[in-house]
């Protein structure tokens, strides 16, 4: 997953960043809503790590902003506010989770994964190519019934093109969901990646729509 951070205590929001890296996912880390804001306009995230109380304002107000785009973003609010009157109002704003200061980094990546379970756990969370069977809820990829192990970045490209029936994703999109906003990507990275999920699965599993991206087998947009 590709997740932001808006966390203002530069000890804190460093730890976090590096945790969720650690773990398998695209980070990027901001102090402020104003660069919150500005990283969401311009990149696409699946989840949201907000404090509340931000040096230009309370996260809340981003919080009900995002909600009121019906926005499929997954949000977790990390606060030091600790009252049950503060976790009820974080909820009620559209919030999927909430961890009050100080935490535990291991607990806040596994209610990462849990929120992100649930988002999975929709209708046709497990998509199948021939004999290749993608469960988004479980992050798992079985070929002709056996697990295949991917990377990181390896499953985060299967998840999109799964997660995007009959539509084609551009290097571009792909790009936006493997790499941080401050990070070099060289030219050939996409390709790279692609090839090795085929030594893994088979070429029959993704393909390739020379000048406009990639799709899933048999989900290729015309």
């Amino acid at each position: 997953m590709k997740i932001l951070i808006i966390e203002d205590e530069p000890a804190l929001g460093s730890a976090v960043r590096d945790r969720v890296r650690q773990a398998g996912h695209v980070a990027d880390w901001f102090q402020t809503l104003a660069d919150g804001r500005a990283a969401l306009s311009v990149s696409s995230y699946d989840f949201l790590l907000l404090d509340l109380g931000l040096p230009d304002g309370n996260g809340r107000d981003l919080l009900r902003e995002i909600r009121q785009r019906s926005s499929s973003l997954a949000i977790l609010i990390m606060t030091a506010q600790d009252q049950v009157s503060d976790r009820i109002a974080g909820l009620s704003d559209g919030a999927d989770d909430y961890i009050v200061k100080p935490y535990d980094l291991d607990e806040l990546v596994a209610r990462i994964d849990a929120v992100a379970r649930r988002y999975a756990a929709l209708p046709d969370n497990v998509v199948t190519v021939g004999t290749t069977r993608i469960d988004l809820a479980r992050r798992q990829l079985e070929r002709d019934g056996q697990t295949i192990d991917l990377s990181a970045r390896e499953w985060a490209i299967v998840e999109l093109l799964a997660r995007r029936p009959g539509a084609l994703c551009s290097r571009e999109q792909i790009e936006d969901a493997l790499y941080g906003l401050s990070d070099d990507v060289e030219s050939n990275a996409i390709e790279v990646f692609i090839s090795r999920i085929r030594k893994k699965t088979g070429s029959g599993l993704i393909v390739t729509v020379r000048g406009r991206g990639y799709s899933l087998a048999g989900n290729t947009a015309r």
